[in-house]
């Protein structure tokens, strides 16, 4: 398999890029230029491709005979970077690829999520104040997704809870909706965010899902298991 990994430079896109590597893929990784140096490790095992993530041009080389992209939606600046992201993905990817985004808990589907006040609060406050200096815009992820959802790809948006380094503790646990007991505890190892994004590429079962994760060893993903036991 060959897959592209949109935001290789990031901590996530690292782990992606190991996994993916450890899995014998052939991987190509987009990161902007100055940020290519964060890839030295993997740099005689990867081909990278430099440039903004939401330039067309770049993607369309980057995807080029990929049988799989994994995407990181960063939300970054004001100026669509999301969604532009994720626009050049579903416009250029080969047809019938395995396009796997990642994003918070914060996207919802189909409306359905129950979210926490502090969570509520968060989006609310924190992305206005992001908005406001230029730094973020939360409002472009929102929109980056619901290009994904209406799209005829064979996708999956995979929303991660908070995160923590640490060493793998397995593959994640997900459910369809924010709220659900199994998800409480609202914490996922990064390094396992990577690994259920790398493993998605062949779950078929995951096309047009948009699994709410948590790590598989944190006490309500723990308390489920034992109660479906």
């Amino acid at each position: 398999m060959k897959v592209c990994i949109v935001g290789a430079s990031g901590k996530l896109g690292r782990y992606m890029v190991k996994h993916a590597l450890d899995r014998g893929y052939e991987a190509v990784g987009v990161c902007r230029e100055q940020s290519v140096g964060k890839l030295d490790e993997f740099k005689e095992r990867i081909t990278i491709v430099p440039g903004a993530t939401n330039d067309r041009e770049v993607i369309k080389r980057a995807v080029a005979g990929c049988d799989g992209v994994l995407v990181v939606l960063v939300p970054r600046g004001v100026h669509h970077y999301s969604s532009g992201t994720a626009q050049a993905v579903l416009d250029h990817a080969e047809p019938g690829a395995r396009l796997v985004f990642s994003c918070g808990w914060h996207i919802t589907r189909d409306g359905r999520d129950v979210y926490s006040r502090k969570l509520k609060l968060l989006v609310t406050v924190g992305g206005r104040l992001a908005r406001l200096v230029r730094f973020a815009d939360i409002d472009d992820q929102v929109e980056a997704c619901r290009r994904v959802f209406a799209s005829d790809t064979r996708w999956t948006v995979v929303r991660g809870s908070d995160l923590e380094e640490g060493e793998s503790q397995g593959l994640p646990v997900w459910s369809r909706h924010v709220g659900d007991p199994i998800l409480e505890s609202n914490l996922t190892r990064r390094i396992d965010f990577a690994l259920f994004m790398v493993e998605a590429l062949e779950n078929d079962e995951l096309v047009h899902e948009a699994p709410a994760i948590v790590g598989r060893q944190t006490p309500s993903a723990l308390a489920h298991a034992a109660a479906s036991g």
